[in-house]
């Protein structure tokens, strides 16, 4: 329907839109070496690495071994932090890693990473790995990866200078680290908050004990020596070298489940907790923490200690895998349970069904593509931190788009639009003489936007989630074309700048809650994305941008201000400005946290 009205609209709009200016056809002064360079662009941090897959490289399948591909990952993306950083870096961690493609005897690996955003002293860089069949030509993506990596140098603290996103991929990259960092720092509170508040379901109670396998059965300990060429450049040992040694473990342990030769499908984080060097002894451990149906969880850790009379072990690295055992047909087989061991056995048990519960949220909220996702999902305390992510990532990937059209501009507002695929959506820009953090304050609180805007008749707090997430009922009055009044179930996620010149964000996205059902009284409307984005321009002063992508049954009032038949926009974000205006010295004390 959507795709439909968007080809109308197009055909109609045609002449309104062929003589208005494109914000990519005007750029800013640091725009303009990319639009000379043109498609000769690279970014500077990017590192390439291309490896023939030999039998030494393989696993008994014939395949790439995977704690190859890793060390491989590893090396070029800490090629690609070194670059940036001008000193030697070591890896803090990776993140979730999903393979797609198996990599044969005699095809290419070829690995990209690139620095996606640089913080006080650590990096995110972007890795993406494709293979290649150097005979048919063919491509395939296999995996894409996330790593940290912290600048290191003896004497002196690093303090990294800041990536300058060029492209429309790394602007949405540059701003999604950020919500992507916030995310590492709260998984262990998440997976705690999921356990003590959420149901796991398992059936450690209902399960015929004699039909499942002990999770002891399935333990491995193995101990390695680390030589120097296990050490990288800096004297310590190689990251991606450890990862191998995990991945061996783990498939070990695997097998003496499945009795077959597993394939490891997913790697959760890689977390680092401390290096150890040339000399160290590593104790790698193993167990099968839970089996489902079709896939299974190991948990691997990683213990350093140096001489063997040493008492005191050193834990520094863990991670969860998950393997499947495929048939001849490439379909995951079933699995026979698991029995784990009574107290420290059951703690994993349950932790392993909490992580596939987070796991198959973030499938469905995070990794999906913009136009999949459902306009309203369903709100709980299990998934609220990715909701509150993708709610934020969302926003800020349509603010980073480069094809954002001026439409038309009046009394020092611009409306701007943007048609992708089966989307329309329209951008309100204004520069206001308030604070930066005045106006975050004032606008982030939706209670006070009736005093502003008059599609927001009555707003009611719901829940207060969190200091950044609450979740509120609006209720909007009857517009053009409606029998009723709308009402809405709507996340706000807001967040602060987390370095200079990123802006402050809101970011708005419909739920739905048991609390609030749809009722006869009012047509339940939808957003899929909208929200605030400012920016500090000055000392009180604040470029104030509103962006929406519009639904269909808003699409017509949308289209109606587009085309310039309506000036209800310009009307509403001038009463916002007025709004700022006449509050500002409000809000003092309340600054003081900002």
């Amino acid at each position: 329907m959507i795709q439909n009205v968007g080809c109308h609209l197009r055909r109609g709009l045609a002449s309104v839109f062929s003589s208005r200016t494109s914000r990519k056809s005007v750029p800013r002064a640091e725009d303009e070496d990319t639009m000379v360079e043109g498609e000769g662009y690279r970014n500077p941090t990017e590192v390439q690495m291309s490896q023939l897959v030999l039998p030494c490289h393989t696993n008994q399948r014939g395949e790439l071994s995977i704690g190859q591909l890793l060390k491989w990952i590893d090396t070029t993306a800490c090629l690609s932090a070194e670059r940036h950083a001008g000193c030697p870096c070591v890896t803090a961690s990776m993140d979730d890693i999903y393979f797609e493609h198996t990599i044969s005897v005699g095809q290419v690996v070829n690995i990209k990473a690139k620095v996606n955003r640089a913080f006080n002293s650590s990096m995110e860089v972007g890795i993406q790995v494709s293979s290649e069949d150097l005979c048919s030509e063919k491509q395939w993506s296999v995996c894409k990866a996330l790593a940290t990596f912290v600048a290191h140098r003896e004497l002196s603290k690093v303090k990294l200078k800041q990536v300058t996103p060029r492209t429309e991929e790394e602007k949405t990259e540059h701003g999604v680290a950020a919500e992507r960092r916030r995310m590492r720092l709260v998984y262990a509170d998440t997976i705690k908050d999921l356990l003590a508040h959420c149901a796991i379901q398992d059936d450690l109670d209902s399960s015929d004990c004699s039909h499942m396998v002990p999770a002891e059965k399935t333990r491995v300990e193995s101990v390695e020596l680390v030589l120097p060429p296990h050490a990288n450049h800096q004297g310590n040992t190689f990251g991606g070298q450890i990862m191998a040694w995990m991945e061996n473990v783990a498939t070990i342990a695997a097998s003496r489940l499945c009795r077959a030769h597993p394939t490891l499908k997913a790697i959760e984080m890689f977390h680092f907790r401390g290096p150890s060097q040339v000399g160290d002894r590593l104790v790698l451990k193993a167990i099968v923490n839970n089996a489902f149906k079709h896939s299974m969880e190991v948990g691997v850790c990683v213990e350093a200690y140096r001489q063997e009379a040493e008492s005191h072990r050193r834990h520094i690295n863990s991670a969860f895998m998950t393997f499947v055992v495929l048939g001849p047909d490439d379909q995951p087989q079933k699995l026979p349970w698991i029995r784990p061991q009574p107290g420290e056995g059951e703690r994993r048990y349950r932790e392993a069904s909490a992580r596939k519960k987070i796991r198959l949220d973030r499938k469905y909220i995070v990794s999906c593509k913009q136009a999949e996702v459902p306009l309203s999902v369903p709100w709980d305390p299990s998934n609220q931190v990715y909701l509150s992510y993708n709610n934020v990532s969302s926003l800020k990937m349509l603010v980073a788009k480069d094809n954002w059209v001026l439409s038309s501009e009046s009394n020092q507002v611009c409306l701007y639009t943007l048609e992708e695929d089966k989307f329309l959506s329209f951008h309100m820009e204004m520069v206001v003489q308030v604070d930066a953090a005045q106006a975050f304050m004032l606008l982030s609180d939706l209670r006070r936007r009736p005093e502003w805007d008059k599609h927001y008749r009555n707003v009611e707090l719901v829940q207060q989630v969190d200091e950044d997430d609450a979740i509120y009922h609006v209720i909007s009055p009857v517009l053009s074309g409606d029998t009723k009044p709308r009402d809405f179930v709507i996340l706000a996620s807001r967040r602060k700048p987390c370095d200079n010149g990123d802006p402050y964000v809101i970011a708005l996205r419909s739920v739905t809650l048991p609390t609030h059902p749809e009722t006869p009284e009012y047509q339940r409307g939808e957003t899929l994305c909208s929200g605030f984005c400012l920016w500090r321009e000055g000392d009180q002063l604040t470029k104030v941008s509103y962006y929406s992508q519009a639904i269909p049954g808003l699409l017509n009032y949308v289209t109606t201000n587009v085309a310039g038949l309506s000036s209800e926009f310009y009307t509403t974000f001038k009463a916002c400005e007025h709004f700022l205006l006449d509050n500002r010295n409000d809000l003092a004390p309340s600054l003081q946290t900002l």
